[in-house]
């Protein structure tokens, strides 16, 4: 059974959220913003945050977009990798007084359990104190790692333009902090929620190999559309649905708050921008966003 939705655990391996976003032969990842003023066109990049960097051999235009910017903008700056660590991990735990004894029954605990175990090699009693978004993101990945071993690993796309722009002594901005990552990773939903879709996620492994090999095609395709397509869609089928606000909430809500930093950002210098390719595409995208603001944006072929 082929999977038409990307579940919110999935979700979040392309954002760490229809209608046409544009017609259906301008798809692409790599986009050219000018008009409305620029003195020099910006470019709109959208990432995979576990692709290889040899993935950017296949965009056409890439290299000389970044290096015709003056400065990169990404979700975050990723300037203290370690701090940035640190203050997740700090907040990745559940509340004093709050177990998973609490949250799950006793056969979900055992097969999550179970699950820990044979990916990590440690189980619920090392990785309890976590909470249940932590421990989607942890399974998420280490699962996408495991499928696609010859494809993760090493600096991430948006890691690797921030270093490269730092190499060049040009400014890195991030359109959140360190606080909104975590609260959209971490927070967002009741503890109650997150144990819900962790107990759903390791009752269907196969579900979730579905949606990597879907995601996986759509995205080295280089076909928002396709992307699009899978978060959006309806699937009656799908066990772990996400409610519109919680796509709303990572996705949509995200874009607006972006919306207001980019014609400042872009104005004061050219900008290489770097961000999960969901945020690209829809009525609620960046694409559309700044067409709206009466920017040309074209894709880069």
């Amino acid at each position: 059974m082929t999977r038409k939705h990307i579940g919110a655990f999935l979700v979040l391996l392309l954002l760490i959220s229809c209608s046409s976003l544009t017609s259906g032969s301008d798809n692409s990842l790599l986009w050219k913003v000018s008009g409305n003023g620029l003195k020099k066109p910006s470019y709109l990049f959208g990432t995979h945050h576990l692709v290889p960097l040899t993935f950017l051999d296949s965009i056409p235009g890439i290299q000389e977009a970044f290096e015709s910017a003056e400065q990169t903008v990404g979700e975050l700056n990723i300037d203290n990798m370690v701090r940035m660590q640190a203050d997740i991990m700090g907040r990745a735990m559940l509340p004093e007084g709050t177990s998973y004894e609490m949250l799950l029954s006793e056969a979900d605990r055992a097969k999550l359990d179970s699950t820990l175990t044979s990916l990590m090699g440690m189980g619920l009693a090392q990785f309890g104190r976590l909470r249940p978004a932590m421990l989607q993101n942890l399974i998420s990945v280490t699962l996408y790692q495991r499928y696609y071993p010859t494809l993760t690993g090493g600096t991430g796309l948006d890691q690797y333009f921030q270093e490269e722009a730092r190499k060049r002594s040009r400014p890195v901005q991030g359109l959140e902090n360190t606080d909104d990552q975590i609260y959209v990773l971490l927070e967002m939903q009741p503890l109650e929620r997150q144990a819900e879709m962790l107990a759903c996620m390791v009752k269907h492994p196969e579900m979730l190999k579905e949606q990597m090999d879907e995601l996986q095609r759509a995205y080295h395709a280089q076909d928002l559309d396709a992307l699009w397509a899978l978060y959006t869609a309806d699937d009656p089928d799908d066990p772990c649905p996400s409610t519109e606000e919680e796509k709303h909430a990572l996705n949509g809500a995200r874009n607006a708050k972006w919306m207001k930093k980019l014609p400042a950002i872009m104005a004061e210098k050219s900008s290489f921008i770097a961000v999960g390719c969901l945020h690209l595409p829809g009525e609620e995208g960046l694409i559309e966003g700044l067409r709206k603001l009466g920017y040309k944006v074209a894709p880069v072929r």
